[in-house]
């Protein structure tokens, strides 16, 4: 065995084992608990189970969301209920021995240049649309880090004030304690809040995948979300421009996402300049568990 990877979400925490060749060979999902010590124990007993299944003590990635402030070690996590707490040192003391801790769309970001659909790529930017939205950027395989440790935060870019204005939507208070970020329209609970804006009725992400060409309604909660988030990626092109942009989480399984998305970053693109090829993540939607692990065993070989 290699590595074990934990993919620690709003919704979910996937843990996975990987081999000499990186393929999965166990795994296993429970739901994120909603209260922190839980979660602090829910962690520690996957990894004890990893460690048992896999019959030997390895090294251990988690990618999650949010951000650890490297001055004080504690997380600011929108999503998870952690925020303000010291996750990795509690972690840590829980299973008595170190973790490798990074973001999970950084780790995302990881997995795809080194193993998935960013192989190839000079400039490649990852995305997770899920619970939150956030992502990373890779230059010649390796990820961009700044002083501040914050890049990557793209759903805590402010969402367009033409389009909040075009569209008659409110100001919503995010979980990062900012008003106005994108995600909260983009994310996916803020595709259901903006079904509840235009339509008066809340609808899940996948009632409103499976309903938006035979409902009209929901047909248009879908071209505004689509255009809200071609506008995100016109930002992010024309402050990074990428040579492909993978999507992942939950909401990248939507069928035609890519094709949506492609259409309208293309739309919302400058002049006639061009988008990057939008992908799905080949790693899936726990691609971040991949990289996290990765990043472990090379932490453990320097």
């Amino acid at each position: 065995m290699k590595a074990i990877g934990i993919d620690l979400g709003g919704t979910k925490i996937e843990v996975q084992t990987f081999d000499q060749d990186w393929q999965v060979v166990d795994r296993h999902r429970v739901a994120t608990p909603e209260d922190y010590p839980e979660l602090v124990l829910a962690l520690a007993s996957l990894i004890d189970r990893a460690d048992k299944k896999a019959q030997q003590v390895l090294p251990v990635g988690i990618g999650a969301p949010g951000l650890i402030n490297p001055a004080t070690g504690l997380a600011l996590m929108a999503n998870v209920c952690a925020m303000g707490k010291p996750l990795p040192r509690d972690i840590q003391t829980a299973i008595k021995r170190p973790v490798t801790y990074m973001n999970d769309c950084r780790a995302l970001a990881l997995s795809e240049v080194v193993f998935g659909a960013g192989q190839s790529s000079r400039i490649a930017l990852a995305m997770i649309l899920g619970t939150g939205i956030g992502g990373g950027v890779t230059v010649d395989g390796k990820l961009l880090q700044g002083a501040t440790n914050a890049g990557g935060e793209f759903g805590h870019i402010s969402v367009s004030p033409y389009l909040l204005q075009k569209y008659n939507l409110p100001l919503i208070d995010c979980g990062c304690g900012r008003s106005g970020c994108v995600e909260t329209y983009v994310a996916g609970p803020g595709l259901t809040r903006l079904s509840e804006v235009v339509t008066g009725h809340s609808f899940s992400p996948p009632q409103i995948a499976q309903q938006r060409h035979s409902d009209q309604s929901l047909q248009k909660v879908w071209t505004i979300w689509c255009e809200l988030a071609a506008d995100l990626l016109r930002s992010l092109t024309l402050t990074v421009d990428p040579d492909i942009i993978i999507l992942a989480g939950g909401l990248s399984q939507i069928n035609g996402i890519a094709a949506d998305l492609t259409q309208a970053a293309n739309q919302a693109q400058i002049g006639d300049f061009g988008i990057a090829p939008i992908v799905l993540a080949q790693g899936g939607d726990s691609s971040g568990a991949r990289g996290a692990a990765y990043a472990a065993f090379r932490a453990m070989q320097s």
